[in-house]
């Protein structure tokens, strides 16, 4: 089953749609336009019902197949955020909106699924209900845990879940996936180290935190080297070093510092809070200084179920001819909390050879929208047959 002839047909339309969302680009939970235009073109399409508001932001789609023999209900997930980034790409649908671009292809996602949904509102050719979801605040938000949050699964009765991700550097239109772990656990720190300020010219009467800080800063990285087993995976990276004095001549009272901690599995995550704390407040306390942590968890490990991994990889392979094994990726992924809710899967999508997401100068390939929108359209109508 090659790329779907239908989708062919609305190549053009689908990226009109996806370089207007790309023109207008919105941050966290401020997709306000981006879901009005979503819920009205749902709405065109004829879905049986659309929800906005879930998940603050997030637009909810509701169409059901020519029966319901099967009682099956499946969720098909796109993000619909952009990041905080000055574009760079020269485009004529260049973001109007300073200090806010597209980098990383949700717009993109959002057009793919609503190109699908506008497919299968058309054929119905299923036996169950598929649930869209286009949810808000991907990119550090926390959105696919906010429309959790707001009982998304429970109120439309979602027994599985999937989502897709496009992928610079993989041939475009080409697919990889893997089961189990797949995207990191995603978490931050905040690190404050106290010594005694003071002349930099005495150093003999103070606490030197910026020593202290320098110390630490060495001493995280065995939480990698010496306490985690060589066969797990996790990166333990200060990314902000911060004194409370600028003089050239003053030896500062604090240091800030943080980072972030990713791992793929609930021991690794547990191991590296713990060792992160006892390695703070043990390097500050052997120079006379003290260390508060604040450690806070951020996105989950994001796990694909091995029965819908295979499945969706099999669908892949048909539409596009190929289906590779993914790599591990040390980023995070928020829909890990609609994973954690529902089994299901997540897929790459190649981008072709353009920029890296969150560049300035990425851009979503519209070349991949067949091929996406072909990939979620099959998933319905395959794993939930028409009776």
């Amino acid at each position: 089953m090659p790329v779907k002839n239908r989708f062919a047909e609305l190549h053009d339309d689908i990226t009109a749609w996806r370089r207007d969302f790309h023109e207008n680009p919105e941050i966290l939970y401020e997709t306000h336009r981006t879901a009005g235009i979503v819920a009205d073109k749902l709405r065109a399409f004829g879905c049986d019902e659309v929800v906005t508001g879930i998940g603050q932001t997030g637009v909810v789609g509701v169409i059901h197949g020519k029966s319901d023999n099967s009682g099956k209900v499946i969720g098909l997930r796109a993000d619909m955020d952009a990041l905080p980034i000055h574009e760079q790409t020269g485009l004529d649908y260049a973001s109007k909106t300073a200090g806010a671009m597209h980098a990383c292809g949700h717009d993109g996602h959002t057009a793919m699924l609503l190109g699908a949904a506008q497919y299968l509102a058309e054929t119905r050719n299923f036996d169950g209900t598929v649930v869209l979801i286009f949810q808000p605040a991907e990119e550090g938000g926390a959105g696919a845990k906010a429309m959790c949050d707001d009982g998304l699964m429970k109120r439309w009765g979602i027994q599985e879940v999937y989502g897709m991700h496009n992928w610079p550097g993989k041939p475009v239109g080409e697919f990889a996936i893997r089961s189990g772990a797949f995207f990191a656990a995603t978490d931050q720190f905040d690190i404050e180290i106290e010594g005694k300020g003071g002349h930099a010219a005495k150093p003999q009467e103070t606490i030197d935190s910026t020593v202290v800080a320098s110390h630490t800063v060495l001493a995280l990285q065995t939480i990698a080297s010496r306490n985690a087993d060589p066969v797990e995976q996790v990166v333990v990276s200060v990314t902000a070093f911060e004194t409370s004095s600028t003089a050239f001549n003053v030896i500062p009272q604090r240091v800030h510092l943080r980072g972030t901690v990713r791992t793929l599995s609930p021991e690794m995550r547990d191991l590296a809070e713990t060792r992160l704390r006892a390695i703070c407040e043990g390097t500050a306390a052997t120079f006379g200084a003290t260390a508060k942590v604040d450690y806070h968890r951020g996105y989950p490990v994001m796990v694909n179920s091995e029965e819908q991994t295979d499945f969706v990889a099999g669908i892949a392979r048909d539409v596009s001819g190929t289906c590779t094994d993914a790599p591990l990726v040390m980023g995070g992924e928020d829909f890990a909390f609609m994973l954690e809710e529902r089994p299901g899967a997540y897929i790459l999508i190649g981008n072709g050879d353009t920029a890296m997401v969150h560049h300035p100068e990425y851009n979503f390939n519209d070349d991949a929208i067949p091929a996406g929108c072909s990939w979620l359209a099959e998933v319905v109508e395959r794993r939930m047959p028409a009776a």
